[in-house]
């Protein structure tokens, strides 16, 4: 898919999470959520997200899984200054593609830094897959890149924001998808089988039930998910029905 290219109406994404970091817990993720977030609002599906080490085999692997399953693939993580920043030598290897050291690429990070304290390790980010294109950052300077469908971004989350806020306005998305939340305090259970029967009936809505526990008490929020505005209101009113039925209080929230 080009950036260029009519809009999908649903394009679909997946969020690769590069780091050691991440996987030993002495970093808690900030990216996912986030992301995921922001894409939802473009109308782009997040089917997939997972967390990888740095370990360049399960890079090159992960990359090209992801970029021949979906539209987009979003990494974030790997692409600093230092030895173990070796996400954009996989994704060049992922491409067959050699990495090369990009002039623009070099000339930002001269002007951020000055030529005079633009050492080797930070000239480490200027190198980029061949035939990429830069995300700008004005956060740091160091750009992230874009080869394919795939989207190479920094793992600190204020630098990923604004690489993704920059390169936003050129994602063809499609609908957005919409919710509606009813929670109410009876069992999850209780619902399993009429909350079955309605998904049945709307195929074309997603329905998530998610108990909690809040203030001693148990409860349940049912979810349901669409791009269609009306078919969702009536799955919504189906939905507090069934609860009124069994005896139970539907709040929407």
């Amino acid at each position: 898919m080009t950036l260029t290219e009519e809009r999908d109406p649903a394009p679909t994404a997946a969020i690769l999470i590069i780091g050691n970091e991440i996987l030993s817990g002495r970093t808690q993720d900030a990216n996912l959520g986030w992301l995921a977030g922001r894409l939802v609002e473009l109308g782009i599906r997040v089917k997939e997200a997972r967390v990888i080490p740095d370990i360049e085999a399960e890079i090159i692997a992960a990359v090209q899984a992801l970029s021949a399953r979906y539209s987009y693939v979003f990494t974030t993580g790997g692409i600093g200054p230092t030895h173990d920043d070796i996400t954009a030598e996989a994704v060049a290897k992922a491409f067959a593609v050699p990495l090369i050291d990009d002039v623009e690429a070099a000339g930002r990070l001269t002007r951020h830094y000055g030529a005079d304290k633009l050492t080797p390790a930070r000239l480490r980010m200027a190198r980029i897959p061949e035939g990429a294109t830069l995300i700008d950052n004005i956060v740091s300077a160091a750009p992230g890149f874009r080869i394919g469908n795939v989207f190479v971004m920094a793992g600190v989350p204020a630098i990923m924001r604004a690489m993704f806020d920059w390169l936003a306005p050129s994602l063809a998305g499609g609908a957005r998808m919409l919710d509606r939340t009813i929670s109410c305090a009876l069992g999850e259970s209780m619902l399993a089988e009429p909350l079955s029967a309605i998904q049945g009936r709307h195929p074309e809505i997603e329905i998530g039930s998610y108990p909690y526990f809040q203030a001693g008490r148990f409860g349940v929020s049912l979810v349901a998910r669409g791009t269609d505005e009306a078919a969702l209101a009536a799955v919504a009113e189906e939905i507090a029905q069934m609860i009124r039925r069994l005896g139970g209080d539907p709040m929407e929230t």
